[in-house]
């Protein structure tokens, strides 16, 4: 299978790097700012991924000007203070180093704004593998859909099964289907937590580690 794909799309939050300390600091940090009562953990780990502003408006449901106020806040703490503050995954360069030596491009299409993406993965040394990074706009208009196409675009990939976009969450899945790509589950970042979770979605398999992503793309049996 590993020859079938021209191209591989990565999402980032949970996928390439685990990114919840400074996320969540950032979060944090804005709630206080404003006020607000802090949230219970699994509420306060739902903002990692989707645009920020669709989740203080999911959780809070305050008038526009309030959540781009919000929006504001957490994004000038995240850039100045807590952005750096992420690990990559332990065998994520492995794949990486697999990816391209058979030759494959690399590409990366999140939801994290795409300065703050760039400026995340040159410090932490994936420029190494691409220089295709594509996030999303100031005011997170984009859906997953519109950027894993400008990743694609950017690439050259004009017939879109011949990529592979892999994610941590049911906006990769959906995005993936809707763009016309194979999709790849990951159950060790922030959204989907076991197989049974992919398994709704059109996928070619679930990884459980970073180096598994390696044995779904070769076609070979994953441990039981």
């Amino acid at each position: 299978m590993a020859q079938q794909y021209k191209c591989v799309i990565f999402d980032v939050d949970g996928t390439l790097l685990d990114t919840s300390e400074g996320m969540l600091s950032a979060v944090r940090y804005t709630i206080a700012k404003f006020g607000l009562a802090p949230l219970d953990e699994a509420t306060i780990k739902s903002f990692i991924g989707p645009p920020i502003q669709h989740s203080f408006q999911r959780v809070y449901g305050f008038a526009d000007d309030v959540i781009a106020d919000m929006a504001a806040v957490f994004r000038d703490r995240y850039k100045d203070k807590d952005l750096l503050l992420a690990e990559a995954y332990d065998g994520i360069f492995d794949v990486l180093d697999y990816l391209r030596r058979s030759g494959m491009r690399i590409a990366i299409a999140t939801y994290k704004r795409e300065d703050y993406a760039t400026r995340l993965l040159h410090a932490f040394g994936f420029d190494q593998y691409t220089d295709l990074i594509f996030g999303s706009d100031f005011e997170g208009r984009l859906r997953k859909r519109d950027i894993i196409e400008l990743a694609l675009k950017s690439a050259g990939i004009t017939e879109h099964a011949q990529a592979l976009m892999i994610g941590d969450s049911d906006n990769d899945a959906v995005g993936a289907a809707e763009i016309g790509t194979d999709f790849l589950g990951v159950t060790y970042g922030f959204g989907f937590k076991t197989k049974a979770d992919v398994e709704p979605f059109d996928s070619i398999g679930a990884a459980a580690t970073p180096r598994e992503i390696i044995k779904v793309i070769a076609g070979e049996p994953l441990c039981k």
